[in-house]
């Protein structure tokens, strides 16, 4: 289009044939990988930079093509200039002002749609009104005695200005939406990446644990001393031992893994230490049968068990008791783990696999999951996760 109004000339054209010109103004200021450096204490930040560099290539542009076959002066191809710029920096900037606000990157598709098609003609709207106004002031300021009034004015440009609007401001908008889309998409895929490493590190530490010469030495012990005084024991304590070793060794990587199969995996635990333990180790499962295809993280009830069988009953002559709940309660997944023992012996000696279960937990809920520790009474310790429910 030529920025024409019957026989006064407009200011220089806007981008029709080249928008791939306001690529750098597409860039926010979150990030802006295509950057190849940028020093952290720059004066101006690079939302900023991409924004003057986009546009002004643009208005440069717009500038050639007004100059080009017509008589303009260069006052008045400075000013339309320097308007065209700040009208495009106000509208658009405006617009990502409301967008972070209300977290617009964040939404779904059809929720996004919803917001861009109004933004998209409120924005051009705004670019028709505004750009209208400036181009009849620089001819006001230029011309004192221009003869066109500007509704008159108005009504020659506003179709084509107001078409122009919009296919600029959808290219923007556009653009800026699939970029933050591009970065949602590739921190969500950086986290379900680090979300695998943590659940492997987890089979690791938990297969560390398992594998430790004490737990060995007293796994050991125990089936030797059951090979004499009780042969089906000492094959019921083998093949537990085997069950675990190879749930660590071969478990498949999921990053969820139904309850009944977690359940399973503590069921087993708990028998070959009550082997161990013999009558000072009393065990309770509680778990309502409807939620056994809940999915949840692996090895976190078996996290739980094994820190109080190492921080409670090994450390009581008398032994104690450990009892395992799951329930659900309104919208949340209770799962308990209550057991003899002290939370200040706990608490203190926390180690690597509670640790690793909590980032493991954030990660895989996206913060709304809580792992607690609280004792009860004074020879009693519960320790609780409540996990959000999809079902």
């Amino acid at each position: 289009m030529e920025r024409k109004c019957n026989n006064f000339i407009a200011s220089p054209t806007l981008i029709t044939h080249s928008p791939a010109l306001l690529y750098f103004s597409f860039l926010p200021s979150e990030k802006c990988d295509y950057f190849t450096s940028v020093k952290i204490n720059a004066p101006i930040s690079l939302y900023w930079k991409c924004q003057l560099a986009g546009w002004t290539v643009a208005g440069l542009y717009w500038s050639y093509t007004g100059l080009e076959g017509n008589h303009v002066s260069y006052l008045q191809l400075l000013l339309d200039f320097i308007g065209d710029v700040a009208v495009c920096i106000l509208i658009t900037h405006a617009y990502r002002n409301v967008a972070l606000k209300y977290n617009w990157q964040q939404l779904n598709l059809r929720s996004l749609v919803l917001r861009i098609v109004p933004g998209v003609l409120i924005l051009g709207f705004l670019f028709m009104v505004l750009i209208a106004i400036k181009l009849y002031l620089v001819r006001i300021l230029l011309k004192p005695d221009f003869p066109v009034r500007f509704l008159t004015f108005f009504e020659t440009a506003r179709l084509t200005l107001f078409i122009t609007g919009i296919r600029l401001m959808s290219i923007w908008i556009l653009a800026w939406h699939l970029y933050h889309y591009a970065q949602r998409e590739i921190n969500a895929v950086k986290e379900n990446a680090r979300l695998t490493i943590m659940t492997k590190e987890a089979q690791l530490n938990n297969l560390s644990a398992q594998l430790n010469p004490h737990f060995f030495f007293n796994s050991l012990n125990t089936i030797k001393f059951l090979v004499d005084d009780n042969p089906g024991s000492a094959r019921r304590a083998i093949d537990l031992l085997s069950d675990l070793l190879r749930n660590s060794l071969y478990k498949k990587e999921d990053k969820l893994i139904t309850l009944q199969q977690e359940i399973d995996l503590v069921k087993d635990y708990l028998e070959l230490e009550k082997l161990r333990f013999e009558e000072r180790l009393q065990t309770t499962i509680q778990v309502d049968e409807k939620l056994f295809n809940l999915r949840l993280p692996p090895l976190c009830i078996q996290t739980l068990v094994e820190n109080a069988i190492k921080h409670g009953i090994d450390k009581r002559i008398a032994g104690g008791f450990i009892k395992v709940s799951v329930e659900r309660e309104n919208d949340l997944i209770t799962i308990s783990v209550q057991n003899s023992g002290k939370l200040q012996a706990i608490g203190s000696q926390e180690g690597l696999g509670l640790k690793n279960l909590r980032e493991r937990l954030q990660l895989q809920y996206n913060g709304k999951a809580m792992l607690s520790m609280k004792e009860v009474d004074d020879q009693t310790v519960i320790v609780s996760i409540l996990i959000p429910s999809y079902e």
